[in-house]
């Protein structure tokens, strides 16, 4: 998937400037896709210079003009084509299991503690998990479609899963390792 792929579907729902695009990310599917303010400006440009997006600068008292960013047809169609073709297949890459395979190194206590260090960071994301619902509430109600609701709690769905998953196989071989190391101070 790509960043700007992304962007056409937030500006599929409403007009939106980098600021609130970047809300969006942040309160619906940063669990799976995060972006930076400056990536999305810089997108945002690619898009407009592609006719994907049009710029429409709103003068503000106070405050700098605000630019906001509208879905043209060309725009729209090229989601609709994005949408409908299968994607290859992700390449797996998961930093902490490079740690994993060579954490023989280590001592036991030092490869638990890193487990368990994990385990932690894991146990925070379930939590932060809990919290999406609520923050894409109002994104919610804006588009009014239960159906796109549908789909967006399906991926916070997958990304529970995985978490849960890779919790328990976490537990499990530090409690693994707990035994080993418990019945070779034994003997």
């Amino acid at each position: 998937m790509s960043l700007e792929h992304a962007i056409l579907g937030f500006l599929n729902y409403a007009p939106m400037s980098g600021y609130d695009l970047k809300k969006a990310f942040d309160t619906s599917v940063r669990h799976f896709w995060p972006a930076d303010q400056s990536q999305i400006y810089r997108t945002l440009k690619e898009l407009t210079e592609r006719g994907w997006v049009t710029v429409e600068v709103v003068p503000q008292e106070d405050r700098p003009n605000r630019k906001v960013y509208h879905l043209t047809d060309a725009g729209r169609e090229e989601l609709r084509r994005w949408l409908a073709t299968p994607l290859p297949p992700e390449e797996l890459r998961v930093p902490w299991l490079i740690q994993v395979f060579f954490v023989g190194q280590l001592t036991d206590a030092e490869i638990i503690a890193l487990l368990e260090e994990h385990a932690a960071e894991l146990r925070a994301r379930l939590r932060q998990y809990d919290r999406v619902p609520q923050q894409a509430a109002a994104y919610a109600e804006a588009i009014q479609s239960p159906r796109e609701v549908f789909f967006w709690a399906l991926t916070l769905d997958y990304g529970v899963r995985m978490t849960r998953a890779a919790l328990e196989w976490l537990e499990e071989k530090i409690r693994i390792l707990r035994e080993m190391n418990s019945s070779s101070e034994g003997e």
